[in-house]
């Protein structure tokens, strides 16, 4: 009588580990694949550690002539002193204000117009949706001057509403919402309808819970574009108090000197708002941009 001696559980599970361990292992055409990523996210994440390193180092050392990639020492002190030298309380309440008010609103109002492209038939939707997606192609320098003026006649100068409202809806969101809710079943609609809920309900209860994908990609582009906005805040906010961060960042060069180190240490702060909005909505972006047809 032979007698079989099954190996403990615990090798057991051990050996399989070690063969899942080897599967994932890159090999051949995947490792190069692989490596060639890595290499892409050291190109892509140099310049930020190169900002890293200006921002911490000493400002003598900067006009030595020497290209160390590693600073002699750190000089944290840098960002306190870059910190005084102008009010950047002020620049990034503002910013964070035009940024989140204005991604509120912008979003929105993408929502409900993309909404009314996919799902509701009137005359002309196709002609007006092709026109809104024509201004895409428009520079925003081709219509900063009248813009300027309409802001101007509303009394909005040097107030936070005058670069939140021009702005208030975007045709790239609104063609981004549109082409996501073209996909959702009209039956889910009709539905509610029978149920004898209004148009604005059904928007509500129904199509925006599914739009949580596309809400995020919206989210992040919009609140990346707010943010980073120069040219809209350079011609309509003209007192110190309004300006934003990347109008105070460009205000921070002088004009026979710039504070090198400061800059980059105040342009180091400003990456941080950005990130933070990323990493909150990073697990639902790839399936909103998968989500919408783009490539």
């Amino acid at each position: 009588m032979v007698v079989e001696v099954q190996p403990p559980a615990t090798e057991t599970a051990g050996r399989e580990q070690r063969t899942k361990r080897a599967k994932r292992l890159p090999r051949g055409a995947d490792l190069v694949i692989w490596l060639a990523l890595v290499c892409g996210a050291l190109v892509m994440a140099f310049p930020l550690y190169w900002m890293f390193a200006t921002a911490v180092r000493p400002a003598a050392e900067l006009f030595t002539g020497k290209f160390d990639l590693v600073p002699s020492e750190f000089a944290w002190s840098n960002f306190s002193a870059a910190w005084d030298k102008l009010p950047w309380g002020t620049f990034y309440q503002n910013s964070v204000l035009i940024a989140v008010i204005g991604t509120c609103i912008t979003v929105f109002i993408n929502l409900l117009a993309g909404y009314a492209f996919a799902k509701f038939s009137f005359k002309g939707r196709d002609v007006i949706f092709i026109l809104m997606i024509s201004t895409l192609m428009v520079p925003i320098q081709v219509i900063l001057v009248p813009t300027f003026m309409v802001v101007s006649e509303m009394g909005l100068v040097n107030s936070i509403w005058g670069v939140i409202l021009p702005r208030g809806a975007e045709a790239f969101g609104i063609f981004l919402v549109r082409q996501y809710l073209v996909s959702v079943p009209n039956e889910l609609m009709e539905s509610a309808r029978l149920d004898g809920a209004s148009e604005f309900r059904i928007f509500w209860s129904v199509v925006l819970p599914l739009c949580k994908p596309v809400i995020a990609v919206l989210t992040i582009f919009t609140f990346m574009w707010r943010w980073n906005d120069f040219a809209l805040p350079l011609v309509t906010m003209q007192e110190l108090s309004s300006f934003t961060v990347p109008l105070g960042l460009n205000f921070a060069k002088g004009l026979y000197y710039t504070d090198w180190t400061g800059s980059m240490a105040m342009t180091l702060l400003s990456i941080i708002p950005m990130l933070i909005v990323f990493v909150i909505f990073q697990r639902s972006f790839v399936q909103g941009i998968a989500s919408t047809g783009m490539k």
